[in-house]
């Protein structure tokens, strides 16, 4: 099985129709074989079309900046490039777009999945209802895409971020320079050791927490080989360890936004039950974001708060 699923780093890449495509697998492996790992899924995960979306090239996405919808649409209209309208300020494009040369990333757009889009969705709800003053702690910041988004819900909020490592806090301040984001307070914290941080207590916390990345598979398909089915446990064990070193920096009344980008039970709803069962939060709302069928990543969100 496992030499048949290298071949499906090459059909989603070429340009055989999915029908075709399904002609080429059925002579040699079964739909259902393509993600083996179907009771290890999110409840509500359709895997028939989950697996197919294997064999179907992902669009490339892009958030428009406020104020900036305009002039990013015309300049893809001149250059030729063709889109689709997903939402009010999100574009899907073909893949192989090359953008860079035709649009000020960072500046006027943002590339982010569809799914991580939706995530801001659930923050935004969030932040809203918080008083003023708002402060809110990215603790697994990575390229910044999310604290962005989150500036620019309301570009007076307290923002912090943080990340493991001093290459990647560095890439993001080369981001925030691009997008104008001046007034943050950055910093390296290691939140397995629970190393200490600035601020002892924020009202809203984002955790992007580092996962398998199963639901962002259809990128890169080749982890369907090299995937060891004891990783899910490592780092859902991972991802309780950093749940229990962040959640007492949460002000009463405050909220804890926790995502990840994978389709995995495991990392998801049990983590979800691990929260509910050792901490003293609600758990407001919970969704898997599912892109299989939008030509995106899946992704999951939950909301609890204090």
């Amino acid at each position: 099985m496992r030499e048949d699923i290298n071949k499906f780093h090459f059909w989603h890449k070429n340009e055989l129709s999915l029908h075709e495509k399904l002609l080429v697998v059925d002579s040699s492996l079964s739909i259902s074989e393509i993600f083996p790992w179907k009771d290890e899924l999110s409840e509500g995960i359709d895997h028939e079309k989950f697996c197919k979306s294997f064999l179907i090239q992902p669009d490339l996405f892009l958030r428009l900046r406020a104020g900036k919808e305009k002039t990013v649409i015309e300049k893809l209209q001149q250059a030729g490039i063709d889109f689709k309208m997903i939402a009010e300020n999100c574009l899907a494009l073909p893949n192989p777009s090359k953008i860079d040369a035709v649009v000020e990333l960072d500046k006027e757009a943002i590339i982010q999945d569809h799914s991580s889009q939706r995530t801001g969705e659930f923050i935004k709800s969030e932040i809203l209802n918080l008083k003023s003053e708002v402060t809110v702690w990215d603790c697994c910041a990575g390229s910044g895409g999310k604290s962005i988004m989150i500036y620019d819900m309301d570009p007076t909020i307290e923002l912090t971020v943080s990340d493991i490592r001093e290459s990647i806090i560095s890439n993001l301040k080369k981001r925030f320079q691009n997008a104008g984001i001046k007034k943050y307070e950055p910093f390296i914290t290691d939140l397995i050791s629970k190393s200490p941080i600035r601020n002892s207590q924020f009202q809203a916390i984002i955790y992007d927490a580092p996962c398998t990345g199963s639901g962002t598979w259809g990128r890169t398909p080749e982890q369907l080989y090299f995937f060891a089915e004891s990783e899910i446990e490592r780092y859902a064990a991972l991802q309780k360890k950093i749940v229990s070193n962040v959640i007492p920096h949460l002000k009463p009344g405050g909220s804890f936004v926790y995502i990840t980008c994978s389709v995995f039970r495991k990392e998801n709803e049990e983590v979800m039950m691990y929260i509910k069962e050792n901490f003293h939060l609600k758990l407001k709302q919970m969704e898997v974001l599912k892109g299989y069928d939008k030509k995106a990543d899946s992704m999951f969100v939950a909301v609890f708060t204090f």
